[in-house]
């Protein structure tokens, strides 16, 4: 008896390490609930668009590794530039650039696992912390040019009716600034060492792979509002269930819950009348400064929400909500994904990912705020 107690309590807490993140989510809704009583505007705190996109898009990649696609496109990749810091350039780049077309979040589900399957498949482990962390911030800040790139991006949008000529002047000098470092960086810390790949001889069922690219573009479509997200909440689990069951049962569930326990979590910060208060004082003082320092608690697009209620200087408050995605760890909720997709593989490295997180996003951070202040005073 003592010894399946034991056995339960070490299962337990091996499930706190693993899923840390969706921990402190939950007791930051549970918390919460405690000022803000659950009644019916909880039920408006979710995008439930982006929770199926993510269960959607989760679901779909699943399917694609069991049938080892992204090694394959791994081996493409590598035979194509033969260089270490060329192929994590690429990464990084086809990152950043999805992330202007299909939102952050998607882009990084897409991505990471290419990248896991380039740097394990050449031997190149040392590197992936600082290629998902790079990821990160390409996702983060690359999603900040276009008004769907971001989901805070399209709130704005809408609520203030920015022409698409402003949107892309305001944006541009932060986002021409965040290429320029991130290329900086991966010829800083990036040796531009040979790889190799063994070729992967195993059958490649083209037709299934085929199949679930298909499905990738309905959950994309559902990003932009092409179909209604509920049409490819049946069709992919459906059709999923009877082409490959294994993929949904390696769904990350629990990242699914750590934005929804976020959600509960923001939607109560939202409501609390003297953090309303706060914000409000706050945003007549700096707009900028203060919807970045705000996103590194409650997240980017919470801010962008909660703080428009406060301000008419959507100008300064849209490159604070963007250039607000790096810092912390909940700065932009996508950074979750990758957290969790990195320490899926690396268990036993997730403060040393935390450590090196910080100081890379928190460089970024300080350097683009820095100047964008500069150019306010120009």
């Amino acid at each position: 008896m003592k010894s399946q107690a034991n056995s339960k309590i070490s299962i337990f807490i091996s499930f706190i390490k693993k899923n840390i993140v969706m921990v402190i989510a939950f007791l930051s809704a549970f918390l919460t609930s405690f000022f803000v009583p659950i009644d019916r505007e909880y039920i408006e705190y979710f995008d439930f668009k982006t929770l199926t996109c993510l269960f959607c898009v989760l679901a779909v990649v699943c399917a694609l590794k069991n049938i080892s696609f992204f090694y394959i496109l791994a081996q493409k990749v590598v035979s194509a530039f033969k260089n270490l810091r060329m192929c994590i350039l690429v990464l990084i780049y086809i990152t950043f650039l999805g992330s202007m077309l299909i939102a952050n979040d998607m882009a990084l589900l897409t991505f990471l696992p290419l990248g896991y399957f380039i740097l394990s498949s050449t031997n190149k482990q040392k590197y992936m912390a600082f290629t998902f962390i790079m990821q990160n911030i390409a996702a983060n800040l690359g999603g900040m040019l276009t008004p769907f790139g971001n989901p805070q991006n399209l709130y704005l949008y809408t609520k203030y009716n920015i022409p698409n000529s402003e949107f892309i002047l305001i944006m541009t000098p932060p986002f021409l600034l965040s290429i320029a470092m991130i290329t900086l960086c991966c010829f800083i810390f990036v040796k531009p060492e040979r790889l190799y790949v063994e070729e992967h001889n195993d059958y490649f069922d083209s037709k299934k792979a085929l199949l679930y690219l298909c499905l990738f573009a309905l959950a994309i479509a559902i990003v932009f509002r092409g179909i209604p997200y509920w049409i490819g909440l049946i069709v992919i689990p459906i059709t999923l269930f009877f082409v490959d069951k294994k993929a949904l049962t390696m769904v990350d569930y629990p990242l699914l819950f750590t934005f929804v326990f976020f959600f509960i979590f923001s939607g109560n910060m939202s409501r609390i009348e003297a953090v309303k208060n706060i914000f409000s004082f706050l945003m007549k003082k700096n707009t900028l400064l203060f919807s970045t320092l705000s996103c590194q608690f409650i997240s980017n697009v919470p801010t962008a929400i909660l703080l428009s209620q406060f301000t008419n200087n959507y100008s300064e408050l849209l490159v604070g909500v963007n250039i607000g995605g790096v810092g912390t760890l909940i700065a932009s909720l996508a950074s979750l994904i990758t957290f969790r997709e990195f320490n899926k593989h690396n268990p036993g490295k997730m403060g040393y990912y935390i450590i090196k997180f910080s100081i890379f996003n928190f460089s970024f951070l300080i350097i683009l705020s820095q100047f964008m202040n500069v150019l306010k005073v120009l």
